[in-house]
């Protein structure tokens, strides 16, 4: 046992470097999450892959792994949507609560899953705090209309360990991208993967072809699951990993932009949403436009039709 093989191949550099094949990736990081492998090659594998970047391919088999080592949320017979909350706002309001809270009014089962990989972002987990929706704190499945934040570590203490190692090196690793790709449910589930870099939407279209996944795949609000409030991104989807354009980006100059919080602490960004929820506020126009493509994605899915009997109106 042992990963020292796998480091030789990855750890070359950017050019002497070799992608591992699908296996391979799987091997890796199943022992990385088994806590098989000491902290010096943990350290290794992350910074190897910082330099060299993952493929498609490693993706895949880092993905196997953790499928086959996580706690999954039992099947209840709806399809969930799950929205992986990893990034938190650093500018704008993290408005992913809102997006989840939208969609359960929807009827749809909502799954948020996430952790704070840096400690100056605020996160999804202490939104919902402040909106009086704690954290779950066992592993349960979740029923149409409702909507659950599920923090990592119950998921899988070893891919929360992997993700932890962020704070200590200062770089991400593939643990980053990985949760955004994961469908930590074991029943039917539509995953809203986002992205940041041009380069991530690429590697994660990629990804998901090549698992078969049921995804949406947006450029998300610094990195969170939900559209940018003041701009509609180009969504796409993708069923059994066959790829098509859902919404094309929003072009030109913007006539109007939404009435956002300046203040992005957790209390104020749970303001906003409850006024918005009330109806006080408008929902707005790009993240109305994606829940009714999420909604519209969940509806060909077993039980989707049934349990989805609401819009969401801008």
């Amino acid at each position: 046992m042992g990963i020292s093989q796998y480091i030789k191949d990855i750890g070359r550099g950017a050019r002497g470097a070799r992608a591992l094949a699908r296996a391979q990736a799987a091997d890796l990081l199943g022992q990385v999450l088994d806590g098989a492998v000491t902290d010096l090659e943990v350290g290794a594998f992350c910074l190897a892959m910082r330099i060299k970047g993952e493929t498609p391919e490693e993706m895949a088999g880092f993905l196997d792994a953790t499928h086959a080592r996580l706690q999954r949320l039992p099947d209840t017979g709806v399809p969930t949507v799950v929205l992986p909350s990893y990034n938190g706002a650093r500018k704008l309001p993290v408005l992913t609560p809102l997006l989840a809270l939208l969609l359960a009014r929807a009827g749809a089962a909502v799954l948020v899953h996430g952790s704070a990989t840096e400690d100056r972002r605020v996160t999804s987990e202490a939104v919902f705090a402040a909106l009086g929706h704690a954290a779950a704190p066992r592993i349960e499945g979740i029923q149409a209309g409702r909507c659950a934040f599920v923090p990592t570590g119950l998921l899988h203490p070893g891919l929360q360990r992997l993700l932890d190692v962020r704070r200590v090196v200062g770089l991400r690793n593939p643990a980053h991208s990985l949760v955004k790709l994961m469908n930590p449910c074991q029943g039917h589930a539509l995953v809203v993967g986002s992205y940041t870099h041009p380069a991530y939407a690429v590697s994660m279209a990629e990804t998901f072809a090549l698992v078969g996944a049921h995804a949406m795949l947006l450029r998300g609000t610094e990195g969170e699951p939900v559209a940018d409030a003041r701009r509609t991104p180009r969504m796409d989807a993708f069923r059994d990993g066959a790829r098509h354009l859902l919404q094309p980006a929003q072009e030109g100059s913007l006539a109007s932009l939404p009435e956002l919080p300046s203040d992005i602490s957790p209390d104020a960004t749970a303001a906003y949403i409850r006024r918005v929820l009330d109806g006080e506020l408008p929902v707005p126009a790009p993240i109305a436009r994606q829940a009714a493509l999420i909604l519209q994605e969940l509806r060909p899915m077993p039980a989707g039709q049934a349990v989805l009997a609401a819009q969401v109106s801008p």
